[in-house]
């Protein structure tokens, strides 16, 4: 499955793995001590929703679009990120009109920063890295065009004492879930306290339960699955949702997660289904 950041951006899928990393970086931020956040695919940055790659899906309409409309003070967080990069943007926010520009990953990081935290960026693909060092001019972020799962590793153990690992590939190679469960064995050996958050689709059930299988298999012993189900039933061959594996959230965040999960499928289940959300625990 190819997932270009570019083609998809706002989607139902960049709603609910926003709101998530929010409420993960905020939870971690109760701490005072630095994180070190870094996106091993971090895309361009910045997404113009009026663009050609954008139009050509229309997938803003069933996510951001439907989120920036809605009143639960839950999405507060999400609406405020998505709202920042669009201030003074010609059809953007203001007048109703609802977000022309949509921040990627890197963009909601840098919004969380604190002074004492650290961002480090990577994208592998020539043209995406050179439009996400413009979209980062002017922010405090380390951009490296690197192959992912290299970057991945040599960056751990973090300089600070905590950190985030954001894995979010566009699955373009067979072989990508065996190398991200291979990279997260050999980062669990040497970072085992870490917070890493991994984003994949859902399009395959039987496919995915082998992968869970896998990872299951590492023995971490914090490992929880976020899984958001669009349809009430698998729709064959088409994107049906996607999902989050998170190691070691904090317990701030496990404990106000199924009111945000919740507000979340209830705003984007498409039209004529409930959808469903669940949040599972990968091991004991």
């Amino acid at each position: 499955m190819n997932y270009r950041h570019s083609f998809h951006a706002g989607n139902s899928a960049d709603v609910v793995k926003h709101c998530l990393l929010i409420a993960l970086i905020r939870a971690l931020q109760l701490k005072e001590s630095p994180l070190t956040l870094i996106d091993t695919h971090a895309g361009c940055g910045l997404y113009d929703l009026h663009g050609e790659e954008a139009g050509r899906t229309g997938e803003a309409a069933q996510g951001v679009l439907r989120a920036y409309t809605d009143s639960n003070p839950l999405l507060d967080d999400y609406r405020a990120a998505v709202s920042a990069v669009n201030v003074g943007v010609d059809g953007g926010a203001d007048g109703g009109f609802g977000p022309r520009l949509y921040p990627g990953s890197p963009r909601i990081l840098a919004q969380l920063l604190r002074p004492q935290d650290v961002l480090i960026l990577n994208e592998k693909h020539p043209e995406d890295a050179y439009a996400l060092r413009g979209a980062m001019r002017g922010i405090p972020a380390a951009v490296h065009e690197r192959d992912a799962y290299e970057l991945w590793l040599a960056m751990l153990p973090t300089r600070t004492p905590r950190g985030v690992v954001v894995v979010d590939p566009p699955y373009e190679q067979t072989d990508e879930r065996a190398r991200i469960t291979a990279t997260l064995a050999a980062a669990m050996r040497k970072w085992a306290h870490g917070v890493t958050v991994i984003w994949y689709p859902l399009k395959d059930r039987a496919a995915h339960l082998r992968w869970k299988d896998k990872l299951r298999s590492l023995g971490i012993p914090k490992l929880m699955s976020v899984e958001h189900w669009l349809y009430d039933a698998d729709q064959p061959g088409i994107y049906n949702g996607a999902g989050l594996f998170i190691v070691n959230p904090p317990y701030a965040f496990t404990q106000g997660l199924t009111p945000l999960l919740e507000a979340l499928r209830a705003e984007l289940a498409p039209e004529g289904h409930k959808g469903a959300i669940t949040a599972d625990w990968l091991s004991d």
